[in-house]
């Protein structure tokens, strides 16, 4: 498909998130579009669309303009999804921050982002005030208010700082008319931050075009009578955009919840008759170790994004009356390059002919196929990795370490290239010479290894260089042995990855060699680890060693620590 006739598509289906919100508010404005599990509270188009004119109105107000930086460091998903449509129709960008960063994490992301504003509640507040007079934009805060009866309310909440500024809750959500701010596909709309595997995280820049890229494949095969499942963190795309945004391109609803819970999850795909979501990792095991069930598939969940593929997808997707499970590759740089939607069972032989919503198997086929995008039989996908074709605004290559393609069946770098402006990201925030690496010979290099087969099919093999995975969060050895390194004991650390029990994951195991004046224990690491580091990127296994092996040129020899690592659990039992 040409340029023209792709410009085409996003301008007929629109581009402009905001719009959509508009849209659905005018038209359909009775509709439920947010419902907040947490609270057990549902606002239609209209009302949720009034609340964010309201913030947008207020932020106005307050001086931020198109372009500046707003940061959301927030637990509650209901306010962050809030404060993203309102920063969005003021024209600002969206930058939101990991809650599990505390300390010199998120002392660096403040200082990186450089934001006008900060908006927090009383869950994030302690942590954000022992960090602010390190940050040297000062911007004035935002606390979160909660009503009486709201989970997270509190009689005596937190207090900022007496010397920082102060934005009183109700100053930014009292009624206020939304600006008249005029923003093109090009503009930037969010800052989301990436893992950094040889430096501190990178805050990757998104045009207003990337949602409508990255939602293109999902959202196009979600009708208006779908229910979307969300318990992923707004600060992730796949939670902020595939699921939420998704959700305002179709005109349907979006469950929120703060957290997944493997216990809670079928209780709450009842209680809103959910059809589609998105499960990571080690959600899926934790799911099937439930002893099997008669009711298992009475539920009204018929379609699954499991990311990555596992190879039991077929068995999940059998037992739990599936009828379509996708998968592919989402990237916060990339949004989404890889598709590929499979049929696992056939009308009626998964979800219930009562429980069903949403298109039909037949309109599924005839939508994926109108839409470019692969369809097939969940019993061809037997291999390892599977990750589906290129969606239609990229290219996708396999290049070799002289950037060459690779043959088919070749293991190489997956490099991504947008067909149209404004497909993927912009750039990497204050970091050019980074994005100018990333995007050599004119291909975005993804940072992962991954093959085309064959069949035409590409496959994903691994991550390249230190990029760990742990609990659907991505991170870098570099963060966790620069968060290590600041025990004043410790002289140098080295970060590995090693498979974990459950999944397609990690575990972390750091290797620490002391100061020559002191001495550290293993136990002291970890103690230090949970006092500085989210859970996520704590190591499970820590050994204190006299030195790290390395290359001549003083490399650290981390395939060494690897298997000596492993060799070692083995041989434990462990």
């Amino acid at each position: 498909m040409d340029e023209r006739k792709l410009t085409a598509i996003l301008k007929q289906e629109g581009e402009i998130v905001t719009e959509h919100l508009d849209h659905w508010a005018a038209v359909a404005g009775d509709r439920v579009f947010v419902y907040y599990g947490e609270d057990d509270e549902a606002l239609t188009f209209a009302e949720f669309a009034r609340r964010a004119d309201a913030v947008a109105g207020n932020l106005a107000r307050l001086g931020i303009r198109k372009g500046d930086r707003i940061s959301v460091f927030c637990k509650n998903a209901f306010v962050s999804t809030l404060m993203m449509f309102g920063i969005w129709k003021a024209g600002a960008v969206y930058c939101p921050i990991n809650f599990a960063y505390t300390g010199r994490l998120l002392t660096y992301q403040l200082n990186d982002t450089s934001p006008k504003l900060v908006v927090t509640d009383a869950a994030c507040l302690p942590t954000l005030n022992e960090v602010i007079d390190d940050v040297g934009s000062k911007p004035p805060i935002v606390l979160y208010a909660p009503p009486p009866g709201a989970h997270d309310h509190v009689a005596a909440p937190p207090a900022i700082r007496p010397d920082h500024a102060e934005i009183a809750w109700s100053d930014l959500t009292r009624d206020a008319k939304a600006p008249e701010v005029s923003v093109s596909f090009d503009d930037d709309a969010s800052l989301f931050y990436t893992s950094g595997t040889t430096g501190p995280s990178k805050g990757v820049l998104q045009p207003y075009r990337y949602m409508a890229n990255y939602t293109f494949g999902l959202r196009g095969l979600t009708s208006q009578d779908d229910v979307i499942y969300n318990d992923l963190p707004m600060y992730h795309v796949g939670g902020a955009i595939v699921n939420v945004c998704r959700a305002v391109w179709v005109g349907c609803e979006v469950a929120i919840w703060n957290r997944f819970s493997p216990e809670k999850f079928w209780d709450r795909i009842k209680a809103r008759n959910v059809t589609s979501a998105i499960l990571l990792d080690v959600m899926v095991p934790w799911l099937t170790k439930v002893p099997p069930s008669e009711n298992d598939r009475r539920n009204t969940l018929n379609k699954v994004h499991l990311q990555p593929l596992p190879l039991q997808h077929r068995e999940f997707a059998t037992r739990f009356g599936i009828d379509f499970v996708s998968a592919g590759f989402g990237q916060t740089e990339t949004g989404n390059s890889f598709f590929i939607m499979l049929e696992e069972t056939k009308q009626g032989e998964g979800t219930p002919a009562d429980l069903y919503r949403g298109f039909s198997h037949d309109e599924m086929t005839e939508l994926a196929a109108r839409r470019g995008l692969a369809l097939q039989p969940g019993g061809e996908a037997v291999r390892k990795g599977l990750m589906g074709i290129s969606t239609p605004f990229v290219e996708i290559s396999v290049r070799d370490d002289l950037d060459e393609e690779c043959p088919d069946d070749v293991v190489g770098h997956l490099a991504v290239r947008p067909r149209l402006p404004g497909i993927i990201f912009k750039s990497y925030l204050g970091k050019p010479e980074d994005t100018l690496k990333a995007f050599r010979n004119l291909w975005f290099h993804t940072g992962d290894a991954g093959l085309r087969g064959h069949d035409g099919m590409y496959y994903y093999v691994d991550r390249l260089g230190d990029r760990i995975r742990v609990r659907g969060e991505n991170l870098s050895s570099f963060q966790v042995e620069d968060m290590i390194n600041q025990h004043p004991g410790v002289r140098m650390t080295a970060a590995v990855a090693i498979p974990s029990d459950e999944g397609d994951e990690d575990q972390v195991a750091a290797f620490v060699v002391a100061t020559s004046d002191g001495s550290v224990t293993e136990a002291e690491i970890h103690a230090f680890a949970a006092e500085t580091m989210p859970k996520y990127m704590r190591p499970s296994h820590v050994r204190i060693v006299n030195d790290l092996p390395r290359t001549p040129t003083n490399k650290v020899e981390k395939y060494k620590l690897r298997q000596l690592i492993l060799e070692e659990l083995k041989a434990s039992g462990a």
